[in-house]
């Protein structure tokens, strides 16, 4: 299963305007099963879709929706496959920070197994990460397989928010993905238990992606060695 993380920085690249179709071309080359955007939402307009559902439709993907009304949740947005099965009602989870930063929480079934999914986008200010990354790991409490990505902001392997998250999850990855035009800082990561569900990492380092946002994409191979029964309803087109 491939999934991966990007921050789209509001559909701006690292200099320039406001392109979404880039983000839309970068999508098809990765062809994800599932994919966690961070900064894809507008801020003061969030009824309003920053990627057009119809073009989303035609690569296979539809937006988790916490909230009916929204495409995203505080700048989060997940895109699964479309005969991806949900076995819950996905939900938005707060994180706090001086600017409300959140994730999204769902369990699902992508036809190697269930298992439950946390997205997010975490603080500038390290104790302020430090005590989100600690909200994400109550939220971890489940019998299932879990996978977090997204942007934690966090380039130090025991800084703040990895120090709390890697003793539950493992070690991060320390690819660099930003900025995009020179990657230096590992900002993004995925993060999974139990150990050996991540199978393989990398940086979807393209010319698309350079010219779409200032974050490279962060790509993963999900390896389920069984297979679980679950219930659920197949995510609607």
């Amino acid at each position: 299963m491939r999934v991966a993380t990007w921050n789209i920085h509001r559909g701006r690249p690292a200099f320039g305007p406001f392109r979404p179709d880039r983000i839309l071309a970068v999508l098809a080359e990765l062809r994800p099963d599932l994919i966690a955007l961070q900064e894809a939402q507008h801020y003061l307009r969030r009824g309003t879709p920053m990627l057009p559902e119809a073009a989303l439709g035609e690569l296979g993907l539809v937006p988790l929706r916490p909230d009916p009304a929204q495409q995203g949740y505080r700048s989060n947005l997940v895109l699964i496959r479309r005969d991806a099965r949900l076995l819950a009602p996905p939900r938005g989870l707060p994180l706090g920070g001086w600017e409300p930063r959140g994730a999204i929480l769902a369990d699902l079934d992508l036809g190697q197994g269930p298992f439950r999914l946390l997205a997010a986008h975490l603080s500038l200010g390290a104790a302020t990460r430090r005590a989100q990354a600690r909200r994400l790991l109550a939220a971890m409490e489940s019998d299932l397989p879990t996978l977090l990505l997204g942007d934690l902001n966090e380039w130090r392997p025991q800084g703040s928010a990895l120090g709390v998250l890697t003793d539950a999850l493992g070690p991060a990855n320390s690819l660099p993905t930003f900025p995009s035009f020179r990657p230096l800082l590992p900002l993004d990561h995925i993060l999974a238990r139990p150990a050996g569900l991540i199978t393989g990492v990398a940086v979807h380092d393209t010319p698309a992606a350079r010219r779409a946002s200032d974050h490279l994409p962060l790509v993963a191979q999900l390896a389920f060695p069984w297979r679980q029964a679950g219930s659920g309803a197949t995510c609607p087109a």
